[in-house]
């Protein structure tokens, strides 16, 4: 049995029964023969799933987010957020998927006078992959769980999900399964489109991603989670991918000209970018690069009063709890880092943490690997550079993150397209003069990075273009018409944007 624990109180909620070795084979057997059905191969089905999904989320909303909040600690406002994003994610990839837009047709028509050689005819389209896995995040209970982003991409590109459970929230968990379940019966879609499976141990995990009938892993989650399940996956006697988004130190780097002209504006939205929520997001600045100087000063004495300001902040579960506080007592015994916000007793039962500010040199973060880390939760760092080669270092030895974020004046402009460049080299989104923390979900969005903030970082789990992760080029040379997918036939008859003898058409 699995229980789970209310943090903001610390008391257990009543025990949920585990997938029973038995049900997990059932559940992976239906996702392997959904993945070849005729009905499950109809996106305009798969499309139906997910528009009727969303529509009954809002049906239950009031069950979901008393769970959610539950099991979470997570204020009603956010969670009500959350839900809504997740209707919306699953709506516009249902969309995707009725319009063909994730196919990438291409179509070279055979052409006897090509040079150097003559082509045949040759027809591209992408194809799923097969059942996915989806492991979903603890501080994103909607958006990012069972009928998250990773379910919602994988299913509009024609691959049958299997969502294993987050044992921190298993109740909200069981009821978006059950809405999803439900969605695809009404569609018309087969029992395996969508299973899910739960237990609170790493066994059941392990058992998923080493099964043959698991075909690519998504995963939201810690770096040692991720890179645990990607050479689990690679030892497989055959391999299959991981697409793992582990999170990142999202840098803030903040001009002198920015300081003077708005440093006051600057520190409130840092503060709120780093203890909303718990500092409990992916996206959350845990460094801050600033000028050294009376203006660097300045911008720390700021984030010291507003974070020494906040009530200690509600940890979503006792192990994450436990490992911020190992964190800041490992940070505060390295040279070079001073504590800026004094240590906090929680006077509350649960798990919660006070928010935590730090300074430190730059020779530190060179020298010790513990300020590249991730501390998840509300805690961040600021480090004072004296040129643009300081700055360069800098961000080139954080490594790969999911953002990059720049605060600037229009009188510096002209002489940052360097650190621009170098933002773009080193993470996935680059933001200007804003925050790192809220991910727009829409076509351009990139949330992805270098490694390690993510396992590929071609590939996004937010945005349209996430269905790309679960999809392979297939190339058709000389096929008759009669044997070629609906999407590669003449006359077009899905009505879909290809692109033929290299120009884009719908004819």
């Amino acid at each position: 049995m699995l229980t789970a624990t209310d943090p903001r109180t610390g008391r257990s909620l009543p025990q949920i029964a585990e997938t029973t070795a038995a049900e997990f084979d059932a559940v992976l057997d239906a996702a392997v023969s959904a993945a070849h059905d005729p009905s499950f191969l109809d996106a305009g089905r798969r499309a139906d799933m997910l528009r009727i999904a969303a529509a009954r989320l809002r049906d239950h909303k009031v069950d979901i987010l008393a769970a959610a909040e539950r099991e979470t600690g997570l204020p009603s406002g956010r969670l009500g957020g959350e839900l809504e994003r997740t209707r919306v994610q699953l709506e516009m990839l249902g969309e995707v998927a009725r319009r063909g837009e994730h196919l990438e047709v291409i179509i070279d028509r055979a052409d006897p006078d090509a040079q150097p050689t003559p082509r045949p005819d040759v027809r591209r389209m992408l194809i799923g992959l097969g059942p996915v896995a989806v492991f979903g995040a603890s501080n994103f209970p909607l958006a990012f769980s069972t009928a998250g982003g990773d379910t919602a991409s994988a299913l509009a590109a024609g691959c049958p999900v299997v969502v294993k459970g987050h044992p921190a929230h298993p109740q909200t968990g069981l009821i978006v399964a059950a809405v999803l379940a439900e969605a695809g019966r009404e569609a018309g879609l087969p029992p395996g489109a969508f299973g899910h499976v739960l237990a609170g141990g790493y066994q059941l995990g392990e058992q998923l991603v080493d099964d043959d009938r698991i075909e690519a892993v998504a995963f939201t989650g810690s770096l040692r989670g991720g890179n645990a399940i990607a050479a689990r996956a690679a030892a497989r006697p055959r391999p299959i991918p991981v697409y793992a988004e582990m999170g990142s130190l999202n840098p803030v780097i903040v001009t002198e000209a920015a300081l003077q002209a708005r440093g006051e504006e600057i520190a409130d939205g840092l503060v709120a970018s780093v203890a909303t929520f718990g500092g409990q997001l992916c996206t959350k600045p845990g460094v801050v690069l600033a000028p050294t100087g009376a203006a660097g000063d300045a911008l720390c004495a700021a984030l010291a009063l507003r974070l020494t300001g906040r009530t200690p902040e509600v940890l979503l579960t006792s192990a994450i709890a436990a490992g911020f506080e190992h964190g800041l007592t490992a940070l505060q015994q390295v040279a070079g880092v001073e504590r800026l916000t004094p240590p906090r007793e929680s006077p509350r039962a649960g798990f919660r943490a006070a928010p935590a500010l730090f300074r430190a040199t730059l020779s530190a973060l060179h020298e010790h690997a513990s300020l590249r880390e991730e501390h998840f939760g509300p805690a961040v760092i600021v480090f004072g550079y004296g040129s643009e080669g300081e700055l360069r270092d800098a961000l080139t030895g954080l490594g790969g993150q999911l953002s990059a974020t720049v605060h600037a004046e229009p009188r510096d402009y002209d002489g940052l397209a360097w650190l621009v460049d170098l933002c773009a080299r080193c993470a996935g989104r680059v933001v200007f003069n804003g925050y790192p923390t809220g991910v727009s979900v829409c076509w351009a969005m990139q949330h992805g990075g270098p490694y390690p903030a993510s396992s590929h970082a071609g590939h996004t789990s937010v945005g349209m273009t996430a269905t790309r992760r679960f999809l392979r080029p297939v190339a058709f040379q000389n096929a008759p018409q009669e044997l070629l997918p609906l999407a590669l036939r003449d006359g077009n008859p899905l009505g879909l944007w290809r692109r033929v003898n290299g120009q884009l058409t719908r004819g």
